[in-house]
């Protein structure tokens, strides 16, 4: 059973290329603007850009099933003039065209690795988001990624080929960038931070813990047409997850215990609203639905992952 995954250099995809390059079930072929990444053994191709013209013909070749991971990423500070348009031609009709030529090539299945901004920004602690709650996505990229769903769902009722949809929430693992590595740099340093009194809950889920779930996903009966949302199932404060990434590192985290209303306040003076959310308040994500159609669950736990992270960035 040949896969075919695009992004296949990026944080996700690298990781799922190496997973299915091992299964002996099936055989990779992995899509990427840089295959130099890939030893000569991997069936790699050049990925054409993201956008409705792309010709994905030869990558589609003898392809039984496409995750296709490859996207536009949300940005912070995004220079584009109107960021919705540059994201709805990656996301939507980049997505859309991959996937109607697969389903013309007769790709019997197309997995789609969204986000958990379709759902929202944040929740209510102890209100998770569920994967078949309304959409309430709050930014373009969030925007872009429930579009994407909306017509990948369409093409599959006109097609019949089927898609799985995964919205993952913060992913991390070894070679993770952006603030989770900051925070890691701050531990190591020794810094002072002034995160020892969040109250806030957040759902993470391990990048091998992901990739398990989309392997799953692959072929699994029950997954056909359907959506899933990932974690760890173990959320945790920004306090919480700080401390035992500093136990992971050996470096015990020196947390001060401000309280997170008034870093919320003096982020909001400073025009940091977004980052103060993202460290004080709330995103949980419940994958009751994931666990019970697949009977799936995490196979990583979440300090075995964080040791495994801690490793890879103190080699790196």
């Amino acid at each position: 059973m040949r896969i075919l995954v695009t992004g296949a250099s990026g944080f996700v995809g690298r990781a799922l290329a190496e997973r299915l390059s091992r299964d002996v079930r099936y055989q990779l072929r992995a899509a990427s603007r840089n295959v130099s990444v890939f030893p000569p053994e991997i069936d790699s191709c050049f990925a054409p850009s993201l956008g409705s013209n792309a010709d994905w013909h030869q990558a589609l070749n003898d392809v039984s099933a496409v995750v296709h991971s490859a996207a536009r990423v949300h940005v912070m500070n995004d220079t584009a003039d109107d960021p919705l348009v540059e994201f709805r031609k990656a996301n939507v009709d980049g997505t859309l065209s991959l996937a109607r030529q697969a389903a013309a090539a007769g790709v019997k299945r197309f997995i789609f690795i969204s986000s958990i901004k379709v759902n929202g920004e944040g929740t209510k602690p102890g209100h998770p988001y569920r994967a078949d709650d309304m959409p309430d996505p709050q930014d373009s990229y969030g925007v872009s990624k429930m579009e994407a769903e909306q017509g990948l769902r369409a093409l599959a009722s006109e097609t019949g080929m089927e898609v799985v949809i995964i919205r993952p929430v913060l992913v991390y693992g070894p070679g993770v960038k952006a603030n989770f590595r900051s925070m890691m740099s701050w531990l190591r340093k020794g810094i002072p931070l002034p995160l020892g009194a969040t109250g806030n809950k957040r759902s993470l889920v391990a990048v091998d813990n992901l990739v398990d779930l989309i392997t799953t996903c692959i072929d699994h009966p029950a997954a056909a047409n359907q959506t899933f949302l990932v974690s760890d199932d173990e959320d945790l404060s920004t306090t919480q997850l700080l401390q035992r990434m500093g136990k992971a590192l050996g470096r015990p985290a020196r947390l001060l215990p401000v309280p997170a209303s008034l870093l919320q306040a003096g982020a909001a003076m400073l025009g940091r609203r977004a980052i103060a959310q993202r460290l004080c308040g709330s995103l949980q994500v419940d994958i009751g639905k994931t666990r019970e159609l697949l009977a799936w669950a995490p196979p990583v736990s979440v300090d075995d992952a964080l040791r495994n992270t801690a490793r890879a960035f103190e080699a790196g």
